[in-house]
């Protein structure tokens, strides 16, 4: 962005990923080394050291997107022009750490992202601007997530200037309309006895991370991918029960209502494959009754951490 310096990129410590357990760079560190923009790594952002740097570097403003700490107050009231928070949201929509999952789960027709200026609450400052767009329904977590953050680079490049200028204001959230979503740490088992609407919309929500399941033969089979089958949303059937699907063969689950196609599936210690790959491989199957939960998640506020089992 012409005019604009990027001083420093802030980003956590390298984290082990994967079978080796060696640490892994996110990509924020790659893309700031390629650009040959110093990256810090603290492990928090009150150490004296890294306030120091801070200080140092005097920023203007920080910009912060998907950092996932709390900003402390000195760090807040650092930079002259304030610390502003992309959020994928339309705030006072959705705070917290899993707006576009809430998002998903709610059944939201609308969405978008903000440009906030952070206070120490959580997603609670005032809002510089939004950009808003429509869902079609169909959108995983994964894919909407990076809709979203793509749509933010645009509102951010548009409305840095301006801010930094004094020509844009800000606009108070409205409390009374406020939602706050929850972190999902853990892979969501499903509950066969909800309609199969309100599980495809779960394994959306939860797809790529943290992940939906169910069980079979004491083993986790992970759905990638999901759809409702095109069948009478009421038609009787015995919960959890699978069922082969068409002449060519794939998977339906019976629900609470209609029937649940699974697309895309993945065994424990295995390949992902489709529905119909499966049955040819596991035949057995077919008739078998997955394991249902005893709860499920709740309808409001992105509600639970998921679910093992």
């Amino acid at each position: 962005m012409p005019g604009v310096q990027v001083v420093a990129t802030v980003t956590p410590p390298d984290k082990p990923k994967g079978r080796g357990s060696d640490p892994k760079p996110l990509l924020v560190k790659l893309a700031a080394e390629a650009s040959e923009i110093p990256v810090l790594q603290p492990p928090n952002l009150d150490g004296e050291s890294i306030l120091a740097e801070l200080a140092r570097l005097a920023p203007d403003v920080i910009v912060v997107a998907a950092y996932g700490k709390f900003l402390p107050k000195t760090v807040l009231e650092l930079p002259p022009h304030g610390c502003l928070n992309l959020h994928p949201s339309l705030l006072p929509r959705h705070r917290g750490p899993s707006p576009v999952i809430a998002a998903i789960l709610e059944g939201d027709a609308v969405t978008g992202v903000s440009l906030m200026l952070m206070d120490e609450g959580m997603d609670t400052g005032p809002v510089i601007a939004s950009a808003g767009m429509s869902l079609s329904g169909g959108e995983t977590s994964g894919e909407l997530e990076d809709t979203l953050f793509e749509m933010g680079g645009g509102l951010l490049l548009d409305s840095l200037g301006p801010w930094v200028c004094g020509r844009l204001s800000v606009t108070p959230q409205d409390e009374a309309l406020a939602t706050v979503s929850r972190k999902f740490k853990r892979s969501h088992g499903i509950d066969w006895s909800v309609p199969a609407e309100t599980i495809a919309r779960r394994c959306r929500a939860f797809y790529p991370r943290p992940g939906s399941h169910t069980q079979w033969n004491g083993r986790r089979l992970k759905l990638l991918s999901v759809s409702q089958a095109q069948d009478a949303p009421d038609s009787p059937g015995v919960v959890g029960r699978v069922v082969m699907q068409g002449p060519l063969g794939g998977l339906k689950v019976e629900t609470g209502r209609g029937t649940l196609s699974l697309d895309l599936v993945q065994l424990e210690g295995g390949k992902a494959v489709s529905g119909c790959d499966f049955v040819n491989g596991h035949p057995g199957i077919i008739g078998a009754i997955l394991k249902t939960r005893n709860r499920s998640v709740r309808g409001r506020n992105c509600e639970e951490n998921g679910d093992q089992d």
